[in-house]
């Protein structure tokens, strides 16, 4: 297991505002610096009803009022992952607002898979070219004056990050809150075994680093929540806390994944978010379609 190669800064914590979809289970964050105006998203939502074809920018309008009410400036638009339950709305965000779009380098494996299911032609390159920023593991950036760092964490995706800003780390899938233990591991390019040596990683941060979750599905029917801590997932983590050694959780994760269905936006989602939230190109007609491969997932 690859050792994380930064120390926690801990005067620098950030202030985060969640914000929720309901629709996908899915937190949002503004992270801002602690030193100045300058502000990060994490894991934008561009909702779309199904059914009907429409999209809506709900919940990205609501975090540009925020920000705006606020005098914040966005620097950078982070996706921990391409998800495939919800939509992105980081080039909304970023028309509106400004700021550098990112996501893991591993976004190349990705395109590559995903590409061959939805037959994409030419005009979609699969080098991660519509993201300005492919983050390698280790690297560092600034959020105003705060130092913030990438941890590659694959295994629910092969792109999957996690984002350590100030003494706040952003998890994406690759962790739940406690209760509700961790991300499927079935996609393609997705492994247990390799999940769980990144969880590793992510709990060898000291115990009081904060966490921030993408998703709550709120089991036992609690109230959603988003923040724990690395302490609480080594301790109480349904699936990796109390030490469960890496076969245990292979075992187990393999015979869940096993019971589950695909998501249900998985479709629209991963063709809209490999290409960093923009619609497949207009038709002649003027018009973005999506496609529904058959047999293939």
């Amino acid at each position: 297991m690859k050792a994380v190669n930064f120390s926690v800064d801990f005067e620098s914590r950030p202030e985060v505002m969640p914000f929720f979809d309901e629709q996908t289970n899915t937190f949002s964050y503004v992270v801002k610096d602690p030193f100045s105006q300058a502000c990060a998203i994490v894991d934008s939502v561009m909702e779309i009803d199904y059914p009907s074809g429409r999209l809506s920018l709900r919940g990205a309008d609501e975090i540009i009022r925020y920000i705006r009410y606020h005098s914040l400036e966005l620097q950078w638009i982070i996706e921990t992952h391409v998800h495939a339950d919800h939509l992105s709305a980081a080039p909304y965000l970023q028309q509106q607002l400004g700021g550098k779009i990112g996501i893991g380098n591993k976004i190349t494996d990705v395109q590559d898979s995903f590409g061959k299911i939805f037959n994409a032609g030419t005009e979609f390159s699969r080098d991660g070219s519509q993201f300005d920023q492919l983050f390698s593991d280790g690297d560092e950036y600034l959020v105003g004056n705060m130092v913030c760092h990438a941890i590659h964490t694959p295994g629910h995706t092969p792109a999957c990050m996690v984002h350590v800003m100030g003494d706040a780390a952003f998890v994406g899938d690759t962790l739940f809150m406690p209760d509700g233990g961790t991300a499927r591991a079935d996609f393609p390019g997705g492994d247990a075994r390799t999940l769980y040596r990144s969880i590793q990683r992510v709990l060898t941060l000291p115990d009081n680093v904060r966490l921030f979750i993408c998703h709550d599905y709120m089991p036992n029917g609690r109230k959603a929540e988003y923040q724990t801590t690395v302490g609480d997932e080594r301790r109480l983590n349904i699936h990796v806390g109390k030490q469960v050694d890496e076969d245990s959780f292979v075992k187990m994760r393999e015979k869940r994944d096993a019971t589950l269905g695909m998501p249900r936006l998985i479709l629209p989602s991963l063709q809209i978010n490999m290409r960093a939230g923009h619609l497949p190109p207009a038709e002649d007609n003027g018009t973005s379609y999506l496609k529904l491969p058959l047999n293939q997932l």
